[in-house]
């Protein structure tokens, strides 16, 4: 089995887990995972209201497409692909009283509470995806035109000021959208082959490299609690018994608990694991129990013996 590292609400909920109660980051860690859970919710919604389109013509959509452009990466949520056009759709969890002031170029939201949060205009990384792909088109010699759609999945989202220049609308009214902006676009390209199209994009993903969440959020690995997770009581108290892990608090057994503590160590501390590593995170005294475990992983390994280093692949 291929180890990846973990989800981002994921990641946010197990280094929320390994910080101390009195950490002075654990509460605005927990709250960008409370902002994750909302966000994947929504991304979640968006793809279920898509069941409901559909066109007489073939159509393909793809989900978190990942591209790149010598140093240019770009992350979009997902790519309708039809035979009048390709249309690029981001999705915006963001609640409250929405208002976009084209006096300014200002993009902020009210809150319940009516506080006020000046954000960043979402139609300007839209823009920035629709270049991009453009020129990836045109490099590969793709002339499907592209448009874009801004969908934004809160519940609680109510348009105070929305653009006319800029294709925007909530999740109950995607379907509807996306017709619209399909029916304004000229007939059928000639020559598009949408397969064919498809599969070059698949064929060029470029995986996301996620930084450590305690590089990117300015945490030192060594204030982390060790020890393996249990997922029947929650807590990091799993002990090696027997060749597998037993939890002393609640008595749950698993034999590969350790899994998910390597992918924990390669998500929130670092791209490369030792033995030693291995063992302070999880609080293994043996190095040969430490070495059996991590030799059975379908890891990259570089080194021998003590210099031995392992990776994702």
């Amino acid at each position: 089995m291929e180890l990846r590292i973990l989800t981002k609400t994921e990641a946010l909920e197990r280094l929320a887990g390994r910080l101390p109660a009195a950490h002075p980051e654990k509460n605005y860690i927990q709250s960008e995972w409370n902002r994750a859970v909302a966000g994947y919710r929504g991304e979640s919604r968006l793809a279920s209201r898509m069941k409901e389109f559909h066109l007489e013509e073939t159509f393909d959509m793809l989900w978190d497409v990942n591209l790149k452009l010598g140093n240019w990466l770009v992350q979009m949520d997902a790519l309708l692909l039809t035979e009048r056009c390709a249309i690029i759709i981001e999705s915006k969890n963001i609640s409250g009283k929405i208002h976009f002031d084209d006096n300014t170029g200002e993009f902020y939201r009210f809150d319940e509470e009516d506080v006020k949060t000046v954000m960043e205009d979402p139609r300007v990384q839209l823009n920035k995806h629709i270049r991009f792909l453009a020129t990836w088109f045109k490099a590969r010699k793709i002339t499907l035109p592209i448009r874009g759609l801004i969908v934004f999945t809160a519940k609680k989202c109510e348009f105070i000021a929305k653009p006319a220049d800029a294709p925007i609308c909530k999740t109950y009214q995607l379907p509807e959208t996306l017709l619209k902006i399909w029916t304004a676009s000229p007939p059928k390209v000639p020559d598009v082959k949408l397969l064919k199209i498809k599969k070059t994009l698949l064929a060029n993903q470029t995986p996301f490299r996620q930084t450590p969440l305690c590089k990117r959020y300015f945490i030192d690995p060594i204030e982390l609690k060790p020890g393996v997770y249990c997922r029947g009581c929650q807590s990091y108290a799993m002990q090696r018994v027997k060749r597998s892990w037993q939890c002393s608090s609640c008595g749950e057994r698993d034999s590969s608990a350790h899994i998910l503590a390597v992918r924990e160590y390669f998500t929130l501390v670092s791209s490369e694991l030792t033995n030693q590593e291995f063992r302070r995170f999880c609080g293994i005294e043996s190095p040969f129990v430490a070495s059996r475990l991590l030799r059975q992983l379908d890891l990259d390994r570089t080194g021998e013996l003590k210099t031995t280093t392992y990776r994702l692949k």
